[in-house]
């Protein structure tokens, strides 16, 4: 899934020469945590997040202060056609709340943790009506396939799957299934090896 598709498109900006009254009132009136700070022709030339600015507002009260003298002038930004798994590399890499997005230097969106995490809940199915089987597959060389061909064959309809790493050698698989009684599922994987370590009615 590319960027483009789970960014916020047309990302409320503002310009390095606002006050920082005016920024706080912009993040304020749209709900918002960050805001672009872009010159006249849309190319980015910072970012600024509110702690950022109430940080900077006492100050402010004492001289003239402006975006441009407190945003951040290279932040770490994302292109609109990358791969959403690297704009959540980036956000975990660097710690932060969001980025913007960018076309040819032009700023076309903005994406944040919560817009990442929007995207995982909607691949995983987590919303949706249904069970789940975390498996520890058995050893033979084509378990994968095996534990998938036995919830189809049992009328399981496989919406996602995902690996639940840990400290261990062990790989556990959770299977998200349409709504359905899983023990039959879980009986059948365990009589071919594979064992259930948890799973949801």
């Amino acid at each position: 899934m590319l960027v483009a598709r789970r960014m916020s498109k047309n990302p409320v900006a503002i310009s390095p020469h606002a006050s920082i009254q005016d920024a706080l009132e912009l993040m304020k009136q749209h709900s918002i945590r960050h805001l672009p700070v872009v010159d006249r022709e849309d190319h980015l030339v910072g970012w600024i997040t509110d702690s950022d600015l109430r940080g900077a507002l006492i100050a402010s009260m004492i001289e003239e202060l402006s975006v441009g003298d407190v945003m951040i002038s290279d932040p770490i930004t994302v292109s609109s056609t990358e791969v959403l798994e690297q704009a959540a590399l980036l956000i975990t890499e660097h710690k932060i709340g969001g980025m913007p997005v960018l076309e040819d230097g032009k700023l076309v969106g903005v994406i944040t943790v919560v817009d990442i995490l929007e995207a995982f809940i909607d691949i995983m199915g987590v919303l949706e009506s249904s069970s789940r089987l975390d498996v520890l597959l058995s050893d033979c060389g084509e378990a994968f396939q095996e534990v998938s061909r036995i919830i189809r064959e049992h009328q399981g309809e496989i919406i996602s799957v995902g690996i639940l790493s840990d400290e261990s050698a062990d790989r556990v698989y959770s299977f998200r299934v349409e709504k359905c009684d899983t023990e039959p599922l879980r009986r059948a994987l365990e009589e071919r090896g594979h064992k259930v370590v948890s799973l949801s009615p």
